[in-house]
């Protein structure tokens, strides 16, 4: 889900490093090989960076704009991509210097005043598509002259502002051709020329095809594109891409392909299937409202209710979900920070099942016994097909069996249209509902912060001032092993108080025909142009 939220921060050293690369590649001098055309399944929302805030979009909007902290390719953690400097000056100033001659690819110069413009019509637009909430943070923006721009910040040493900066927060646009006060167009964009990311976007028919020139006039840390031209080709759903790069008709496959067709690709002739860390997370929300035994229920009791998702959390086998359903796509995941960051964990796994990552029904039994919960435990759960890709009416299949195995739970399985789910979830009529999160940059408290300070996005009714303490704390302390512990507490205590049952962490996937080298997928999250090469 993406998403509606606040803070973000720079990875501790040796977190998620890990990179997966076809034929290597990692940029070039430019203009190797033919055009290259990608597809996919992802849905661009806008081209306006102040009107997405999702996945498609900020997969073009980080190759045709600039950004001033960017990951260099191959690394999680972030370095100045068209600035020239960027640190603390002071507790809660953060400046940072451009590089000299910068330029849009209409020819307009880009100074600190796009800059300024950039993150102050985010905030004024606040449209509810927009990422203005990752800025929660940022104060107020003064630039002393064309090359310096000072951001002051509400809280001190904000260990997750340079981040920020390379988020879907982070695209620098041309003053000259954005609205202050609108969401511009996305043929008036195309059409202003207003990029100075790797590549220039020449035409965009949205839902059918985007076509991408590398641009010349690029300063950034990714340097020349390696290929001068890339289409991208938008196909309708998992069944049509998977068609398309079997038969070649498109070079590269990324997001989404159905885990048995990853399978049957890896053993396929003339494909090779490319696999890199994922940040993306599947979990289960319980609202504690209108759960069993929820605050609002006609018998509510918190007590009760913390026993009936302590016992969820007993029955759940995650290693059957990961093998039987996605085909080892997605690992079991035991904690509310995924795998490679710095401060994640496996908190559940001790407390829950046999304690060793499996299902204990016995366990679940006791607890509910406990609790002098009776049973079956009458549980309403709700799944999102639509939006989290075919196999979640598989995977829910079975994760219904799995609470009803030994008769402590009647599970009641629904499934809804997005839009209407959306809006539904935020009204208390979901019980107990799926959700996905992809990150919007490599840190920990992008899974913390958005999710339960004070209630965070989920609006599910849990808010623990414990939790809040600990996630205000860990933002601001600069010793990276401090902060890791301050983020593991966190956990902990999430853990136990189960507001959302983490399941499953994602690996990102691509498909390439032979011949197409340099796709890296990294820790960054972001699928790089630039680097492919034919």
């Amino acid at each position: 889900m993406k998403k509606t939220l606040l803070g973000t921060a720079v990875l501790g050293a040796g977190a998620l490093l890990l990179t997966a690369c076809a034929g290597g590649g990692s940029g070039g001098d430019g203009g190797s090989g033919g055009a290259i055309t990608v597809g996919t399944t992802e849905v661009v929302t806008s081209l306006d960076p102040a009107g997405a805030y999702d996945n498609g979009s900020f997969a073009v909007m980080t190759n045709v704009y600039p950004f001033l902290m960017n990951n260099p390719v191959d690394e999680s953690e972030v370095a100045p991509d068209i600035a020239e400097s960027a640190e603390f000056t002071a507790p809660t100033e953060y400046t940072v210097k451009l590089k000299e001659g910068l330029t849009f690819a209409n020819g307009n110069d880009l100074t600190s005043s796009d800059v300024k413009f950039t993150f102050d019509r985010l905030v004024t637009i606040s449209d509810p598509n927009g990422p203005q909430d990752l800025l929660a943070n940022l104060d107020s923006i003064e630039t002393p002259d064309d090359t310096t721009v000072v951001f002051t910040l509400k809280s001190e040493d904000d260990q997750t502002f340079p981040q920020v900066l390379s988020s879907p927060a982070g695209p620098i646009v041309d003053e000259e051709v954005f609205p202050a006060d609108a969401v511009a167009d996305d043929a008036a964009i195309v059409e202003g020329k207003p990029f100075a990311g790797p590549y220039s976007l020449d035409s965009f028919d949205k839902g059918n095809l985007a076509s991408f020139t590398a641009n010349e006039n690029y300063q950034g840390l990714w340097g020349a594109p390696a290929t001068d031209t890339v289409n991208v080709k938008y196909f309708a759903n998992e069944s049509n891409l998977s068609q398309a790069i079997e038969t070649q008709g498109v070079d590269v496959a990324f997001r989404s392909l159905s885990a048995t067709d990853v399978e049957k690709f890896e053993g396929t002739d003339g494909l090779n299937v490319v696999k890199g860390p994922g940040g993306e997370i599947r979990y289960i929300v319980f609202n504690f409202d209108t759960m069993p035994y929820g605050a609002q229920t006609d018998d509510a009791d918190a007590e009760k209710a913390k026993a009936v998702r302590q016992a969820a959390a007993d029955l759940i086998d995650r290693e059957k979900l990961s093998e039987q359903v996605f085909k080892g796509t997605y690992a079991p995941l035991y904690g509310h920070v995924p795998e490679g960051l710095s401060g994640a964990g496996d908190p559940l796994m001790g407390l829950y099942g046999d304690e060793a990552g499996g299902p204990d029904a016995a366990k679940a039994a006791q607890r509910l016994e406990d609790a002098g919960v009776e049973t079956p435990v009458s549980l309403q759960l709700q799944y999102a097909g639509e939006r989290y890709g075919a196999a979640s009416a598989e995977e829910y299949a079975q994760i219904k069996a799995q609470l009803e195995a030994d008769g402590l739970f009647a599970v009641d399985v629904q499934s809804t249209e997005w839009t209407q789910y959306s809006k539904d979830r935020v009204e208390d009529l979901y019980p107990a509902y799926q959700l996905g999160w992809f990150p919007d940059y490599s840190d920990a408290d992008n899974y913390l912060t958005p999710f339960f300070l004070e209630g965070g996005f989920l609006e599910n009714h849990y808010n623990n001032d414990e939790v809040n303490d600990l996630l205000r704390e860990q933002l601001v302390t600069t010793d990276a092993d401090a902060r890791a512990t301050k983020i593991e507490e966190v956990q902990e205590v999430l853990a136990e108080d189960l507001s959302t049952l983490p399941m499953l962490q994602g690996e990102q996937v691509a498909v390439a025909v032979d011949g197409v080298d340099g796709v890296t997928l990294d820790a960054s999250f972001k699928f790089r142009f630039g680097t492919l090469t034919k």
